[in-house]
């Protein structure tokens, strides 16, 4: 854990993607990983960026975060399942964290299949 310029914990956050990708970023203790990510270009998918949508989804594999407000597009089960909501979740310790559009999927059943 390094200090900001204003004595704000940071934290690395390690974005994984299922195709292999890795990206760390530096995020701020009350900043939310969707935030920190576009802070330094990185491209995650997003929607409301109220908690409400789940397009941000993704998956802590370590590490601890929480979500600055109630994340009401998460089950419970998938919360307890580690499942975040990207757009509130800010880090607390060092973190990684599975990214991208194959995550949210896993939460949505698919009718058609």
């Amino acid at each position: 854990m390094a200090t900001g310029s204003d004595a704000t914990p940071t934290h690395r956050v390690e974005l994984v993607w299922r195709d292999g990708r890795e990206r760390a970023i530096r995020a701020r203790a009350d900043e939310s990983v969707l935030a920190a990510a576009e802070s330094v270009g990185v491209a995650l998918p997003f929607g409301c960026r109220t908690g409400a949508c789940g397009t941000c989804t993704g998956r802590r594999l370590a590490g601890e975060l929480d979500h600055a407000r109630e994340p009401r597009a998460l089950k419970d089960r998938h919360r307890e399942a580690g499942y975040v909501l990207l757009c509130i979740a800010e880090p607390r310790t060092d973190c990684s964290i599975e990214v991208g559009v194959d995550v949210q999927r896993d939460l949505v059943s698919n009718p058609w299949k």
